[in-house]
């Protein structure tokens, strides 16, 4: 985006200086042991962030923030208390060190309970490579203002059927973190996440329809300009106008590439140790069987640039590396952290927190090419509701989207439930798009499913 400035340097855009978070960790680790902790780990963070929205010209908001926080965690053997604190001072530092040391004392044993085992952790990162991901952005108020300004304008002026806006949104996140314990891992770094969106009404009275559009990254950069997202947004509003309901079927439906990160997501957290272990997961006792069609292929890249899931270390503090989690549709690896894999028996996969920079093979059609092999179906560009048992993998949620005939849109559709179960889903993916967009730790085109039921008028 060519409206952004770097900074001039890290240390006046946040409250505290990176060592002083380095010491602050430091004293915590330093005091919990003097108080008698067998082990203790700690997140210290600070923060700021602007985000000025724009509706029909006029400001709507502006906010500011700044956050600081400190997290621990302490054990005494195999009990575990934490606390946590936004006090900085060393009397609030170490009364939340008491607190928690007053917690784990009156906690069960847990015998999967403790750090890491030493060799795991991402003691030195110096040899990897830069992960590039803090790109201050010095943009003012008044910066901001007008970005967001240009960009509902440019809906508006997309065409005379945009009636009205939800409004467009510029946003700047910063942070930095140090994350340590007491078995000698100590590490951190700056981050940045910045964002554009829009959001736009198209029609009047009951024929009215909405639809938004909005871009994230690391780089401001990287965003695009204000008036691609803007027409992009009052596009796809534009397009939803007339929808009408359809008959129950069974159709192929393609989840357009914004969505089908969900369906990813789905996957993620029945893959998630918490899940397994609780047996709250229709993916138990699947690892090394297939899963997926055998044209999906996912990788988990944690050292990819500028991405926005990628870390040296995961919240364990264990060193991430990269691997395939599912190979020619089969089940490679679940996603532990070391509390979760010990109660699994597995070994930490570095996902304490989540995973980092799933990136789901693209196949070789685009968007329209996967139409075309679709022929007659369902494409659904928006999802209501949360119908989702991940016991049994049932799977049902309120939709909307467009009517495919011979390959092509045909008209938009609306009130419609499409429904399944994960497990054949996933098993029945016919093509996975190129049509890849990043907008999280998810990196995936469109997918397309087999059949599905859809429930209409």
């Amino acid at each position: 985006m060519s409206d952004a400035t770097p900074a001039a340097g890290r240390q006046s855009r946040f409250s505290y200086p990176f060592a002083t978070l380095q010491e602050l960790a430091r004293e915590v680790l330093a005091y919990a042991k003097r108080q008698g902790a067998s082990a203790c780990e700690v997140d210290v963070s600070d923060g700021f962030g602007q985000s000025v929205t724009v509706r029909c010209g006029a400001v709507e908001t502006i906010e500011f923030n700044r956050d600081k926080a400190i997290s621990l965690t302490v054990y005494l053997g195999q009990r575990k208390g934490q606390a946590s604190t936004s006090v900085f001072s060393t009397t609030a530092l170490r009364e939340t060190v008491d607190a928690a040391l007053n917690i784990a004392r009156f906690t069960a044993s847990d015998a999967c309970a403790g750090l890491p085992e030493p060799e795991l952790l991402a003691i030195d990162c110096s040899r990897l490579p830069s992960l590039d991901l803090y790109h201050p952005w010095s943009l003012s108020v008044e910066g901001a203002v007008e970005l967001a300004q240009r960009c509902e304008q440019a809906a508006f002026a997309f065409s005379p059927q945009i009636s009205n806006s939800e409004g467009a949104t510029v946003s700047i996140q910063e942070g930095q973190f140090v994350s340590a314990n007491s078995l000698g891992f100590i590490g951190g770094f700056p981050t940045s996440r910045h964002y554009l969106a829009c959001s736009v009404i198209a029609g009047k009275s009951e024929q009215m329809q909405r639809d938004e559009w909005f871009a994230i990254a690391r780089d401001a950069q990287t965003i695009g300009s204000p008036e691609a997202i803007g027409e992009q947004a009052a596009r796809r509003a534009v397009a939803r106008l007339g929808a009408r309901k359809i008959k129950t079927c069974r159709v192929p439906v393609l989840f357009e590439a914004p969505l089908a990160s969900s369906l990813i997501g789905h996957f993620v957290h029945a893959a998630s140790g918490g899940s397994l272990y609780r047996k709250t997961s229709f993916l138990v006792d699947r690892l090394g069987k297939r899963v997926f069609s055998r044209k999906v292929q996912i990788s988990e890249r944690p050292h990819l640039a500028k991405a926005l899931a990628s870390t040296y270390f995961d919240s364990d503090g264990v060193a991430t590396r990269a691997r395939e989690v599912v190979e020619g549709g089969r089940l490679q690896g679940y996603f532990l952290s070391a509390y979760t894999g010990r109660k699994l028996g597995l070994p930490t996969t570095g996902n304490a927190g989540g995973c980092h920079n799933l990136v789901v093979r693209p196949g070789k059609r685009d968007f329209n090419g996967l139409l075309k092999k679709m022929n007659r179906g369902l494409l659904v560009t928006d999802l209501l509701g949360h119908g989702v048992n991940y016991v049994t993998g049932d799977y049902s949620r309120g939709a909307a989207g467009y009517w495919v005939e011979n390959g092509e849109i045909a008209y938009p559709v609306e009130e419609i439930t499409i429904a399944g179960n994960l497990i054949e889903m996933f098993r029945n993916v016919a093509a996975v798009g190129n049509d890849v967009l990043i907008r999280g730790s998810k990196q995936v085109g469109s997918l397309l499913i087999e059949q599905m039921k859809v429930a209409g008028k």
